[in-house]
């Protein structure tokens, strides 16, 4: 029986495992086997990072709110815990902007909450 190779499928296999590496350096991007493990780690990565992602924006969310909140007075634990009290449903991400961008209207939301 003659051996059977499956050319097309596999050169297309080998194919996309070389796009997908384009840009990586050296034998990296070159080397189909070498190309095979740094894909497998760089998605590692990239699954790991999405979800790392969500927790540096809140930790920097935080920060940002804290700093505003000291200058007038409070922390951020006591200013998100009155706004709680008040039931506000303001989120971290707009409290962070308005503490960033509108410094007037971030005061005006820890007088209201805080009074």
């Amino acid at each position: 029986m003659p051996r059977s190779q499956n050319k097309v499928a596999s050169h297309r296999r080998r194919k996309r495992i070389l796009s997908r590496a384009k840009g990586y350096w050296g034998t990296r991007s070159k080397v189909l086997t070498v190309a095979k493990h740094h894909i497998d780690k760089a998605g590692q990565h990239a699954y790991r990072d999405r979800r790392k992602k969500k927790r540096d924006y809140r930790q920097l969310w935080i920060a940002r709110i804290n700093a505003a909140a000291r200058m007038y007075g409070t922390t951020y634990s006591r200013l998100i815990n009155a706004l709680h009290k008040k039931s506000v449903d303001i989120n971290r991400k707009v409290l962070a902007d308005l503490a960033a961008r509108h410094p007037g209207a971030f005061a005006e939301v820890v007088k209201f909450a805080t009074a």
